[in-house]
């Protein structure tokens, strides 16, 4: 049995060589493998397993090739897009861009460890990313957060929208805008203005190069992180992408 084995094993590594050279071995040959193999695979199960994290360590790293490239590619919208829509340390060594939607209970909850952090450091710049997913109302908090650059309270009302306890809409964001002294006549005409939607268009196509579908994505440095991460974690990253600058 275990010559038995050995041979189906060598059959099985040798399988790529077998696919490009199908005359290599008989139809009874190709029968008798079969057999051997699956016998093989039952007895030794884990072989699958090894073969099955190999496959997903490939696929992860094509995936983090192609996003390394798509984010050289972007480089200037990512980490200094010209709507500079920015919140900490502006001469910042370390660069965190995040992809946020205001009524994300992830991004709400992770927010003020960011905060947290960026305080503990200070000389970290986040670029912030409009990215509404959550339905219209978080389409109007973005174009509210967005418009709010013209009366120089983008980064102020950014804050308070993610602080802010329970789901945006019109009259709560116009409740949170007033608490930090924004006049909210301005900012709703502001609001109309066309460019904000080209902005958000742009994050959204952004996100998708990115392979991003949720909230919150983060580039720390150039390493990217999907979902919500504990304030170690964010620590730690920040700490490894100021080695590599």
């Amino acid at each position: 049995m275990m010559l038995r084995l050995s041979f189906a094993l060598a059959a099985f590594l040798a399988l790529p060589a077998i696919a490009q050279d199908k005359s290599a071995f008989s139809p009874a040959q190709k029968e008798q493998l079969k057999v051997l193999m699956r016998e093989y695979l039952l007895e030794n199960p884990e072989v699958l397993t090894e073969a099955i994290g190999k496959l997903q360590e490939k696929e992860e790293a094509k995936k983090d090739a192609e996003r390394n490239a798509t984010i050289a590619l972007y480089k200037q919208d990512l980490y200094a897009p010209k709507e500079n829509t920015v919140i900490g340390n502006l001469q910042g060594d370390v660069v965190i861009v995040e992809f946020f939607d205001y009524n994300c209970g992830y991004c709400k909850s992770m927010f003020a460890d960011l905060l947290s952090v960026m305080k503990a450091d200070g000389k970290i710049k986040v670029v912030t990313k409009e990215f509404p997913i959550l339905g219209p109302g978080s389409v109007t908090a973005s174009k509210a957060a967005l418009a709010s650059r013209n009366q120089r309270k983008y980064a102020e009302f950014h804050q308070a929208l993610l602080s802010y306890k329970g789901a945006l809409n019109e009259a709560a964001i116009n409740t949170v805008a007033k608490g930090v002294g924004l006049n909210v006549e301005k900012l709703t005409e502001d609001m109309k203005d066309p460019e904000l939607d080209k902005i958000i268009d742009k994050n959204r196509a952004l996100a998708q190069e990115l392979g991003i579908t949720g909230t919150p994505a983060m580039l720390v440095g150039e390493t990217f992180v999907g979902g919500a991460i504990s304030k170690e974690r964010l620590t730690s990253l920040v700490a490894a992408a100021r080695k590599k600058s």
